[in-house]
């Protein structure tokens, strides 16, 4: 049975952007190449493997005298995916717009302009290994498919909210608000289809769309039974309601920021069953995410507000939205063991 340990709990203050190599809000490649994005101050980044500080940034300002940049137009970006190991793409939310940016030769592109495709948002984008990319609107309810010249190939959702229980086509597919859009290492194109409390699998070469976790009810339950039947939590306060965030590992694992649960849920690929493997819903100290001053196990993590997932090389990354990082590792042969763990404030 895999379980988790605590790594890293790492506080960022605003100015603080790197710490020992880790970023607040980022996300790692299929090449090992780790990426920060500073949404509101609107750039994107390379960090180094080795030193662990910054070696290319791209938006509208340049961050650092020393460090190679590419002026582009970025709005607030939300999500990068690559396509090869020089060359991302990346969402400027703020002006709906795709980017493709080769940051060692310091070539940009506008790939994708939402206004030109009627686009209501844009959320993620996801490079498949056939070659396309994959878009989604979060609350437009759709998802894109282009190629890389810019041109749509089809469109899933007719961008009104709906719900389909069963597998069904991408003619007949509907969504409810879709906060996450990642590609697992099958080649699928999993969908956080928030307001729904559910994922859903894209299938490229099927033509289908198909749920593999979630009811489509809100709760929290399921845990030690399959996803499907499970539930996720809600919260009506909140403009974004539902799960937040969505990730997966090289094997095909699932995890799920379920946001207003506090918690981070794992689907195993091969059973199809759902546990949680870190935080808890019965929050007792929101301004610690721990409860006591001892090492705690994931389980004891309170965890106000997920906003993100990244995983690599069996660490599981969790951003906090008051700025914290909770670095979690892949622990197949122990239950908690917290000899290891270690926490940076700065």
């Amino acid at each position: 049975m895999m379980c988790w340990t605590i790594e890293r709990i790492i506080h960022f203050s605003n100015e603080q952007k790197i710490i020992d190599g880790y970023c607040h809000f980022g996300f790692h490649d299929q090449y090992g190449n780790q990426y920060i994005l500073d949404h509101d101050h609107h750039w994107i980044g390379g960090i180094d493997k080795d030193s662990g500080q910054l070696y290319w940034t791209a938006g509208q300002k340049t961050q650092e005298a020393w460090v190679r940049h590419v002026h582009v137009d970025l709005l607030n970006p939300t999500y990068l995916s690559t396509i090869d190991k020089e060359t991302v793409v990346v969402v400027s939310s703020g002006n709906k717009k795709i980017f493709k940016i080769n940051f060692i030769i310091g070539y940009v592109e506008l790939l994708i302009d939402g206004e030109k495709w009627g686009l209501k948002d844009i959320g993620n984008c996801e490079y498949d290994p056939s070659g396309f990319l994959w878009v989604n609107e979060v609350t437009g309810c759709r998802v894109h498919k282009f190629n890389l010249d810019g041109e749509r190939i089809i469109i899933l959702g007719n961008g009104e909210p709906g719900f389909q229980e069963g597998t069904v086509s991408f003619e007949n597919v509907q969504f409810n608000w879709i906060y996450d859009l990642r590609r697992g290492p099958d080649g699928n194109i999993y969908v956080l289809d928030s307001k729904n409390y559910c994922v859903r699998m894209i299938n490229p070469i099927s033509g289908e769309v198909e749920r593999v976790a979630g009811n489509g009810k809100s709760g929290y339950s399921g845990d030690g039974g399959l996803a499907i039947h499970a539930t996720f939590g809600s919260n009506y306060a909140e403009q974004f309601d539902g799960p937040w965030s969505l990730s997966l590992d090289e094997e095909g694992n699932l995890y799920i920021g379920d946001t207003q649960n506090h918690v981070v849920r794992m689907v195993d690929r091969k059973t199809g069953i759902i546990s949680t493997i870190a935080g808890t819903n019965q929050l007792t100290d929101v301004t610690n995410h721990s409860p006591s001053s001892e090492p705690i196990n994931p389980l004891e993590l309170q965890l106000l507000r997920i906003c993100s997932l990244d995983y690599a090389d069996s660490l599981l990354f969790i951003p906090e939205w008051n700025g914290d990082l909770i670095v979690l590792g892949k622990s197949p042969n122990k239950l908690h063991p917290t000899e290891n763990r270690k926490s940076s404030k700065n």
